[in-house]
Order: structure tokens, then C-alpha cells, then sequence
């Protein structure tokens, strides 16, 4: 499910933004008026309505449009899918990777549909265990399959670029339901197929 530039970017919170963009930019101690900084406003404001598009969206719908009856029981995987969210706690990135499987109980979904359904929880104000859930609930409570896994592994600036000023830490959450969650051998088996 993809938003026109329109659907993204409302005119009117552009203009709201900007208009707090530029004061923040005075606060620090440049002038939002100069060559360099005359469109910044602006562009901050679009960035931030882009990188939050997650809010308009609706996960469950974007699953539910392409919704298959198949008898397969084995495990679905899809790996290093990228992720780029912002911190909720200090509005800076953190960047990784996504892996979420599945085991279908009679219904798939179309591969795609488990990247965008990670992109539309990662597209807005996020910390990494909750984003991790949600995703997990969201394809559990939507598909109804026998278990779900998702791990995600990312790096956040908020650690790297300030703060303890760490660059190569990388944070690792996980969260499994059903047969993920109660058999050691399936979720042992998506561990290793991930680290491949």
C-alpha cells in the first residue's frame, strides 16, 4: 500500500511545521533566513511527515489485502528486511534489519506484505521492543497462524552520535508467539536460518 505525494504530505501541516522548524533553528543559534537554511524548514517538515507515514496506515488492512487459503504448515521466512525508524525518545534514527516468519494454519499472505507491515510500525515515534511486538501481534491477530517470530536487529544514533557515543552497538529484540514461543526446535530452526 503506497500514499501519493499528497496523501503524505498535507500542505497545511507542512506550512505548521516549517513555521516550528525555523524557531527551533533560531533557538540554536542560526538564522532560518540565510541561503543555506531558507528551504530547511520546509524540507525537515516533509522528511518528518515521511518518516512518520506509518501513522496513516493501517497494518492489518495492508496483510488482509492479499490474503491466500493454502495447505502449507511450514515455516515462512523473510529476512533482512531494512528498517529505519525514529527513536521516540530523542527523534533520531535507528537503522537495521527485520526478520519475521510465520507458520501459516491454512492462510498466507503475499511476501511483500510482511515488509510493509514491518515499514508501517517502523514509520513512526518507536523504540525497538515495542516495534518488535507490535509487528509480531499484528501478523498473529491477522493471519490467526500457528506461531510467529520476529527479531529485529538495529543500531540507534541516539547511542552512537551522542549520549554514551557507542558506534558499534547493535540492539537485539525478539518476540515469538505459538509454536515459536512453546516448541524449541521451530524457533531454534528460525534462529539459525537467520543467521545464515
Amino acid at each position: 500500500m503506497s500514499y501519493t505525494k499528497e496523501e503524505i504530505f498535507d500542505e497545511k501541516v507542512t506550512r505548521e511545521l516549517a513555521q516550528h522548524y525555523s524557531r527551533i533553528l533560531e533557538l540554536l543559534g542560526d538564522d532560518a533566513a540565510r541561503e543555506g537554511l531558507e528551504k530547511t524548514p520546509e524540507r525537515v517538515a516533509k522528511a518528518m511527515q515521511f518518516v512518520t507515514q506509518g501513522y496513516g496506515q493501517d497494518p492489518a488492512a495492508i496483510l488482509k489485502s492479499a490474503l491466500f487459503h493454502e495447505d502449507y504448515s511450514q515455516m515462512v521466512l523473510v529476512k533482512d528486511i531494512e528498517l529505519y525508524s525514529l527513536c521516540e525518545h530523542h527523534l533520531m534514527p535507528f537503522i537495521g534489519k527485520c526478520h519475521v516468519a510465520y507458520i501459516p494454519d491454512g492462510t498466507i499472505t503475499g511476501l511483500s506484505k510482511i515488509a510493509r507491515v514491518v515499514e508501517c510500525f517502523a514509520r513512526r515515534l518507536q523504540v525497538q521492543e515495542r516495534l518488535t511486538v507490535q509487528i509480531r501481534d499484528c501478523i498473529q491477530d491477522t493471519l490467526k497462524p500457528q506461531g510467529v517470530a520476529v527479531v529485529i536487529e538495529a543500531e540507534h544514533t541516539c547511542m552512537s552520535m551522542r549520549g554514551v557515543q557507542k558506534s558499534d552497538a547493535v540492539t537485539v529484540t525478539s518476540a515469538f508467539s505459538g509454536n515459536f514461543l512453546s516448541d524449541e526446535r521451530t524457533r531454534n530452526e528460525f534462529l539459525q536460518l537467520i543467521r545464515r
